[in-house]
This record gives C-alpha cells, sequence and structure tokens, in this order.
C-alpha cells in the first residue's frame, strides 16, 4: 500500500480560520510568492498563516497588470474567493518615502503611493495556491465560515 505524502513541515495540514481581501493581480502575486508585502493603512498584531482573498474588483492600473508574469494570469483573472495561504510574519511601519521605495521591489507599489505620516508592510512567505473557492470577502481581517453572520450584520 503506498504512504501518503505529509504536507512540508512549514504549510498548516488545516485551512487557516482568517482570511484577508487584496484586489487583483494583487492576490495572485502574493499567492504565487511574487509580492511579499502587502501595504496598508492600519497595522495588525496577526501572525500566522491566513488565507488569501482575491476580491471581486480588481486594481484597473495598467502599470500593474502589464507586470504581471503570463504564467500568472489565469490565477489573477479569478474573483471573489479564497485564491491560497501565505504565512504572515511581520507588520514593518514606513514612516519614510525612502524606506518605502527601499522594499518597492517586494511591495510593487510605485514611491508616488507612499503617503504620511506611515503605511504599513505585511510582510508575507511560503505562500502558495490552492483551489479556488468562492467566498465573499470583507475589508481587513473575516472569519472564514462567517459569511452569514457578516451577510446578516449588513442586512440590519
Amino acid at each position: 500500500m503506498p504512504r501518503r505524502s505529509q504536507p512540508p513541515a512549514d504549510r498548516p495540514t488545516e485551512l487557516p480560520e482568517y482570511a484577508l481581501s487584496l484586489k487583483q493581480p494583487w492576490a495572485a502575486l502574493v499567492v504565487l510568492g511574487l509580492k511579499t508585502i502587502e501595504v496598508r493603512r492600519w497595522p495588525t498584531p496577526k501572525r500566522g498563516f491566513i488565507l488569501i482573498h482575491a476580491s471581486k474588483i480588481a486594481d484597473e492600473r495598467e502599470e500593474v497588470w502589464s507586470r504581471l508574469p503570463p504564467s500568472a494570469r489565469g490565477l489573477a483573472e479569478l474573483r471573489g474567493g479564497i485564491l491560497g495561504q501565505a504565512e504572515l510574519i511581520d507588520c514593518i511601519a514606513y514612516e519614510e518615502l525612502e524606506t518605502f521605495r527601499r522594499d518597492q521591489r517586494w511591495h510593487w507599489n510605485r514611491p508616488e503611493w507612499f503617503q504620511p505620516p506611515r503605511l504599513y508592510g505585511f510582510v508575507f512567505r511560503n505562500a502558495c495556491p490552492l483551489p479556488f473557492r468562492p467566498v465573499p470577502g470583507w475589508m481587513r481581517f473575516f472569519r472564514i465560515g462567517s459569511e452569514k453572520k457578516m451577510k446578516r450584520a449588513r442586512t440590519r
């Protein structure tokens, strides 16, 4: 009888409980490990594996899509669901344009995107795609399985 393969030691055996929604193609770039810093206007203390969700609305800036590798196009076209997972290992503060510019190769944002007094970079590693799963998204982190609760809260 063949032995079942074990998951790599650096990946969880169960799916993470929380997800973070990103516009495409940013979500695909994170899942493929090509973008390792996601820039936000708010910090997070959260660490560990999270699911990466592709929002229903894409980033329409041509400058982003033109840099997307052809092999990532299919994944970047998916919207409104879970694409993969990644390990959130740090949250760094960008308080100066020069620091933001220094990390541009990891967050992919142009220097003009920087806005004082600060932005935050969520640092990821160990990213991997998962089978696409349609799931409604939410701003900030959201709990998977809480879609019904969120829908009820929005209709009240």
